[in-house]
Order: C-alpha cells, then structure tokens, then sequence
C-alpha cells in the first residue's frame, strides 16, 4: 500500500487533493501537512501534521516515521505575492523543491508530484494554443522559480531515476478555497463578490484572455497523472494543460445571467503586466495523448456550479 505525504494540504490544491487521496488510498495511508492549520475536514479525517518544508530534520522524521512513498509538494508563494518579496519567495519555492527531491533520492521514494505553472512562459512564448515545447523566457519570480524547478525534476530523473511528474496548471477555480495571491485569482473573487455586493471591481483588463481550469478538472488530472504508468509519462519536466479560455467581461457576461443587477469594473494593477506575459490558450495534446487527460467542465457549466456553492456559504 501507498503511503502519501502531501505537503501544503491547506492551499488551494491541496484541501480537495488530500480529501480525494483519502477516498481512493484511505485516510490513515494519506499524511497531510502544512505550515498552518488546515480545514477540520483535514484535520480530523486522517493523519496531520503542522510541517515547514524548509525544515529539512522535520521532513525526513515525518516521512521516515509514516513510512511515505509518494509525495504531492503544493507548497509555494504564488505570482502576485512572489513579486512583492521576490528573494523570500525564491528561497522558499526552490529551497522547498530541492528539499523533497534530496530527500526521494536518499530514501528512494516512489514518485514525487509537483506543480508547475503557465507562468514558466513569457512574453516571447507563442500566446496562442501556446505548445509543449517551446520558448520559455518568464519575467515574474514565479515564473523564474517554476521554469527552473521543472529542470531540476527533469535532472533528477535522468540523473537519479526520480519518478518526478508535474502539470503546468493554468488559472484554477474552486469553490472550496478562497483566492490565494495569484494573478489569476480575479476568476476566483468575482464569484464571493458577486454574491456578497453584487459588483466586483477586476484588477485585469476586461480583454485580457487566460487558460483556467475548474478545481474538479485539475484534481482529475493530477491523479491521472501520477496512476499512469511510468512508461506512459514521456515529459519529465511538466506538462500542459489547458481547461476553459476566458476573459474577465466574458465571466462577467456569463454571471449576469444569474445575476442581472451584478456590475462589473476595471481598475488594472500590476498583475496586468504579469496576465499580459502569460499565454491566452494552450495545448494540451501531449498530455491527452500520454496518459488521457480530459476537461468537462465548459465557462456555463463552473459558472452555474461556483455561484450555487459560493451562495451556500451566505445562505
């Protein structure tokens, strides 16, 4: 049997990527953790532990004590949050990585997952249906960090024969967490303020065009990759994938269906220059083609179901 350890169970993927690693592994055999108290449905539902990854002694003891063989590391400062600190930020998102990679090598662990990003792209990569392999030449520390943490998955796989696997996530949206310092987050609050005041004022511009993806999708996708077979895996730094491509006045177009008297503002920040950078649509197709990666859900679809569970939380 398996035994998990996932790293920054607090975060945005990590609340619903623990729960559902429970289901499908059992709650004793997935180990949560994270610099923080987590939600009781974590917390009480299987093992916890409060862990910082930077603290190497404390690592190794949690995964020598629970016997792991996997690890999910989601810990990170994500892109608008990185760029106001950006050498704490590197320290931690590389720090962090180098950690968990060190750590498989020296316990030979079975599989390590973590994430990458669309930010790893910059203004000189192809925007649309942005490829696989391509120009990657990111401006953010964010970028910079993720761009640089494939690399080091994909030395040590060659080098040590690490089973490292990773997704470049676009945008992702959950009804379950609320947003967490990222550029794409705007798709994320619009929905806790359309319901809470009825207008949201957007920190991007109304044309500004980004790859998201629902939390289900993301969820799915993630496990898809870490069940395929090793021999199926044939990227080792990340992979894309893409879910739903939209823009602000176009989720806001969708919201006042729902909402009729629902108003929408602009007033565009530095995450502008950040989102302008970033690709508008990606291709998936390796990934599809690898280990079967399937979107379902469409912008009417997440709409209906975020306004129908954010509306919940106010009933």
């Amino acid at each position: 049997m398996e035994k998990i350890l996932v790293i920054g169970c607090a975060g945005q993927i990590g609340s619903e990527l623990t729960l559902e690693l429970r289901k499908m592994y059992g709650d004793a055999n997935v180990v949560a953790t994270d610099i923080k108290p987590a939600q009781k449905e974590i917390t009480e539902g299987g093992p916890f532990e409060i862990l910082d990854v930077l603290d190497t002694h404390r690592l190794f003891g949690t995964v020598s004590r629970n016997k792991i063989t996997q690890i999910y590391h989601l810990a990170a400062i994500l892109s608008g949050n990185a760029e106001k600190k950006p050498i704490a930020s590197w320290h931690i998102n590389m720090e962090s990585l180098l950690n968990v990679l060190e750590l498989a090598r020296e316990l030979n662990l079975n599989k390590i997952f973590w994430p990458s990003s669309i930010a790893v792209f910059g203004p000189t990569t192809p925007r649309v249906e942005t490829p696989q392999f391509t120009v990657m030449e990111p401006n953010t520390v964010y970028g910079i960090s993720k761009l640089a943490g494939e690399r080091w998955l994909e030395y040590y796989f060659q080098k040590y024969g690490i089973d490292c696997r990773s997704i470049r996530y676009p945008g992702l949206i959950s009804h379950k967490t609320e947003a967490g310092g990222g550029t794409t987050d705007y798709a994320v609050e619009i929905f806790y303020e359309a319901i809470r005041e009825k207008k949201y004022d957007c920190f991007l511009g109304e044309n500004t065009y980004l790859p998201m993806q629902f939390m289900d999708d993301a969820i799915k996708a993630t496990i898809g990759l870490m069940e395929a077979p090793a021999e199926k895996v044939t990227v080792r730094s990340s992979y894309n994938v893409a879910g739903i491509s939209f823009s602000p006045k176009e989720i806001a177009a969708e919201i006042k269906k729902h909402i009729p008297e629902f108003e929408m503002s602009y007033n565009p920040d530095f995450r502008q220059a950040i989102a302008d950078s970033w690709p508008k649509s990606i291709d998936d197709s390796v990934a599809r083609r690898d280990w079967g990666l399937k979107n379902t859900f469409d912008l009417k679809r997440m709409t209906d179901l975020m306004l129908k569970e954010v509306g919940k939380k106010f009933a």
